[in-house]
């Protein structure tokens, strides 16, 4: 079988995918490309996720890419919405004609006498083998299993004779109206279900082992809304954007250095949303301090405004066992569910779950030190592209997407055809490629690669920071090109 042959071959055609191919397409015009999509449709997440409500978890203005302004009224968009954006921004830049739909990667193997990577990919429609290679090689695979989400393992959960359903994988025909619904879970996924299942069904509860931190913005924003009406689009988005972007990046520096008075903050912000009365300590109080998981956003404040109406409620306990009927609590309280939605979380999976290898290798990311949060010491031509934990995901990928392009235009200028980032001497401390205590990333921390503790290993979560190192710094700091 004959490989066929491109320049950069990138993996993934959702949100990352798309932003990427855009960046090489106008940047590097010259550049021959394919996006291999292990699925049939463009927009990753976006098009997996299609549960009641799913929506950002970030203002669409910075979430949007920069090359292409949100043109939307709301500012915290539904998932459908954003879809379509993809898809829009996939055809209108013409990359959506080099994705090769129902290609699942399963490996990689780079040649240093060959300079290239041989890139294996099964077709999940005719069931063939495909091979490609490539000079460079562009993860843009996000970080989680798109098989299935994580369920816990639940004491009695077969005897449970109702509907349980996780959100990654929602039957489109579940009909939840006029029935008892449990969601299990206190996460970004919880809080979006909880509200949109609330108005048809008889009563849904959000049942969690501990409470997360919970944050109301508008579905709109004015500011935004002003500058779209009384300036021009190319100057109101960019506004727009670095407002946001301030704005974020200052609530998330405050939270780690004065976590008392913005755990007080939030918790003004709930009780003004909530009954009197509430008991707010119980539901609404984590153990932990702000940031430490990521804050959960509810546009105009919609869960708080279905516990005011009696149709929701949070319970707060752990579970013992399912039952025939619904669930028993530790407490010995019992909850009767038609329904039960395990909100619980993701799998985390690196890269896609392709197997890589160097010169014959097998490459372990977890044995990896990432440089500068977007390539892998000692891995040649290649680079992954993860968003932030603590911000819009997209403000990452247009710079780790700006930044393989200025790599590859150094490269071509000094004549080379190989660039390996040098993994630090074990001396340099080493820190969590993601900075966060969420039950997700915990669970993958033995698995993910590494950070180091100075630059140009360390990558902080700070996006005016990496500008200046992406956007403006240099391609050729602890690195080693050859010919």
């Amino acid at each position: 079988m004959a490989a066929e042959h491109v320049d950069v071959l990138i993996v993934g055609a959702g949100l990352s995918g798309i932003g990427a191919a855009s960046h090489l397409r106008e940047r590097l015009p010259g550049k021959s490309f394919v996006i291999l999509e292990g699925r049939g449709a463009i927009g990753g997440t976006w098009d997996l996720f299609r549960y009641p409500g799913v929506r950002s978890d970030s203002d669409m203005f910075t979430l949007g890419y920069a090359h292409k302004p949100w043109t939307a009224p709301k500012s915290i968009a539904d998932g459908d919405s954003i879809r379509d954006y993809i898809r829009e921004a996939a055809a209108e830049s013409g990359v959506d004609r080099h994705v090769r739909f129902h290609h699942r990667v399963v490996s990689a193997e780079w040649s240093t006498p060959d300079a290239r990577w041989t890139v294996t990919a099964e077709r999940s429609d005719t069931g063939e083998v495909a091979v490609f290679t490539a000079g460079f090689l562009f993860a843009c695979t996000g970080y989680y299993r798109y098989e299935h989400g994580y369920t816990p393992e639940f004491p009695g959960v077969d005897d449970y004779r109702g509907t349980l359903v996780h959100p990654q994988l929602w039957p489109e025909d579940l009909d939840w109206t006029g029935k008892k619904v449990v969601v299990i879970g206190s996460g970004a996924t919880a809080v979006t279900l909880v509200p949109s299942m609330a108005g048809a069904a008889e009563h849904v509860t959000m049942l969690q082992r501990s409470p997360s931190y919970v944050l109301t913005l508008g579905s709109r924003d004015p500011i935004a809304d002003f500058a779209r009406k009384w300036l021009p689009a190319k100057v109101a988005y960019p506004v727009i954007r670095w407002k946001n972007v301030l704005m974020a990046t200052a609530f998330y520096q405050l939270s780690k250095r004065r976590p008392a008075f913005v755990k007080n903050l939030l918790r003004k912000d709930a009780a003004r949303r909530l009954p009197a009365g509430y008991d707010l300590d119980t539901h609404f109080k984590p153990r932990y301090d702000p940031w430490d998981q990521r804050v959960c956003f509810v546009p105009d404040g919609d869960l708080f405004r279905a516990l005011r109406k009696g149709n929701a409620s949070v319970v707060t306990d752990r579970i013992e066992t399912f039952t025939e009927t619904g669930l028993r609590l530790e407490s010995g309280a019992e909850l009767e569910a038609d329904v039960v939605v395990t909100a619980t979380g993701l799998d985390v999976l690196m890269l896609g779950g392709m197997t890589v290898s160097v010169d014959g290798e097998k490459v372990d990311p977890a044995d990896t030190v990432a440089y500068k949060g977007m390539m892998l010491g000692g891995v040649p031509n290649a680079a992954l592209a993860v968003g932030y934990t603590n911000a819009s995901w997209t403000l990452k990928i247009d710079l780790v997407s700006e930044y393989v392009c200025r790599l590859l235009k150094h490269m071509d200028a000094k004549g080379v055809r190989i660039v390996t980032p040098k993994t630090p001497a074990a001396s340099v401390g080493r820190v969590p490629f993601l900075d966060l205590q969420a039950g997700y990333v915990q669970r993958a921390a033995a698995t993910l690669p590494q950070q180091a503790e100075v630059a140009p290993w360390r990558l902080r979560q700070n996006y005016p920071a990496d500008v200046r190192t992406l956007r403006y710094g240099p391609v050729d700091d602890a690195v080693e090109f050859s010919r």
